[in-house]
């Protein structure tokens, strides 16, 4: 179930749908015992969307501090694969710590010319809040 506050906040409001949709995706795959493992393919598939539209769904996830990468994915044809995993900011981490909520917390924006860039404050990285 996804709490009440996540749907009514700005930072949810302003995502895209397909950003919307990978929300409740990655919370499909959820559980307590680790990182969720979930990939641009899957995520392509799943969406549906294009491969660049994944990529581009999943960095406005990570800017937006809903999801925080904690391993990257490899590809090797001779030895095993594995996709990427991540920590979701509204669940608590698969070590029993409570949610990080970093979409909450909030951002900087620089203004450079006519351009305004949003920047993240300072954040605990993934390892100090959630270890393996």
């Amino acid at each position: 179930m996804t709490q009440r506050r996540l749907l009514a906040s700005p930072a949810y409001l302003g995502l895209s749908a397909q950003a919307k949709a990978l929300i409740t995706l990655l919370q499909r795959h959820w559980t307590p015992a680790g990182p969720v493992g979930f990939g641009v393919r899957q995520a392509e598939q799943e969406i549906p969307c294009s491969r660049t539209l994944a990529m581009r769904v999943f960095n406005e996830l990570v800017e937006a501090g809903f999801i925080v990468l904690v391993d990257e994915s490899l590809f090797c044809s001779r030895t095993q694969s594995k996709t990427r995993t991540w920590r979701l900011t509204w669940m608590p981490c698969w070590n029993n710590k409570a949610p990080s909520n970093e979409w909450e917390k909030p951002k900087l924006s620089i203004l450079t010319g006519l351009k305004t860039i949003p920047v993240a404050l300072p954040q605990v990285s993934n390892m100090d809040h959630c270890s393996h």
